[in-house]
């Protein structure tokens, strides 16, 4: 038996250490926020507003702009919410959304500082609360309006002035909503909605795509200066080149990639990062991918792993029934 009590003591005190170390040092450095379910209902963002207020109230500056800033969003989430209760009509979409195939089509122009998303998988990606938002305004939807004095000058801003009517947005959103061109896979979603501005080294992802096989250094090169040339464009709007992600799922756990997609604001206030308004499955689906690039090992190891626990339990049983059996005549 004491063997076993050793064993316990060891166990006990290598359980704290790990907690004192990981849970709660965590806990301590980085604060926690609350998910939203991947529910885009602009609680979130009226709740900064109301913070924006008292801070500036301490500070006695900008109590007015920060006032108009919470009234406006009030206002504008609300609009979202009454949009929503619409029934839109696909067709209707399918017409209206011509207006937007200038900018949407796959393309991989980059406009005003980042290529436009193709939109091809937009029903399974993303959230409909959140698509209605960001036809109405893509400022505010994408919770950085805060980058513009007036959010007509973001990069898709002129969508206000085509699709104007609540209307109109519902059936644009019932159109993307119903669109179905082909499967959408862990990478589709990656490139869709993170690779126009972020790269995955490991999945030999950049900005404009994924990068192919070249015959000759001199067409690699030729390459690399293209993806140079873009991401100087991306860092010009963005303020700063959006990290690599290859091994993002590894470095931070799920709940803050959940949290961050949700509301980059909520855990690095100011940041250029937009909202992304993925759904809960858009979110998987990237997840998925960011796990695989970042450990394309872990699907063989867990089976391993388990394996080797299950020898070690029986090799531990055998090395006790030895030990009693040698011993047996001392005790």
């Amino acid at each position: 038996m004491k063997e076993f009590k050793i064993l316990a003591i060891v166990v006990f005190f290598s359980l704290v250490l790990y907690w004192g170390v990981e849970p709660f040092a965590h806990s301590q450095m980085h604060k926690h926020v609350e998910s939203n379910n991947f529910i885009y209902d602009g609680k979130s963002d009226i709740a900064e507003a109301t913070a924006k207020i008292a801070t500036a109230k301490e500070v006695k500056k900008g109590v007015v702009e920060a006032e108009a800033k919470l009234v406006a969003k009030k206002a504008f989430w609300a609009e979202v919410a009454e949009t929503a209760k619409l029934k839109g009509d696909a067709v209707a979409g399918e017409a209206a959304f011509a207006a937007c195939m200038g900018c949407h089509n796959g393309a991989g122009v980059n406009m005003g500082g980042v290529i436009p998303p193709n939109l091809d998988h937009a029903g399974s990606l993303y959230d409909k609360n959140y698509l209605i938002a960001l036809v109405k305004d893509p400022a505010m939807a994408s919770n950085t309006d805060h980058k513009f004095a007036d959010t007509m000058m973001h990069p898709m801003g002129s969508v206000k002035a085509m699709i104007t009517t609540p209307q109109d947005i519902a059936n644009v959103v019932a159109y993307l909503t119903t669109k179905k061109v082909g499967k959408l896979t862990p990478k589709v979603a990656f490139m869709e909605a993170c690779g126009r501005c972020h790269t995955n080294k490991y999945g030999k992802m950049t900005p404009l795509g994924e990068t192919p096989s070249f015959k000759t250094e001199k067409e690699a090169l030729a390459h690399n200066i293209k993806v140079l040339d873009e991401q100087d464009l991306i860092k010009k709007y963005m303020g700063n080149l959006p990290p690599d992600l290859s091994m993002m799922a590894r470095a931070r756990s799920e709940h803050f990639m959940e949290t961050f997609v949700e509301n980059p604001q909520s855990q690095l206030a100011g940041t250029s990062m937009p909202r992304t308004g993925l759904s809960e499955k858009g979110f998987e689906e990237v997840y998925a991918y960011l796990n695989e690039t970042g450990d394309p090992s872990k699907s063989a190891r867990t089976p391993l792993g388990i394996a080797v626990l299950i020898f070690f339990g029986i090799f531990t049983v055998l090395a006790y029934l030895w030990k009693k059996h040698q011993w047996h005549d001392l005790h």
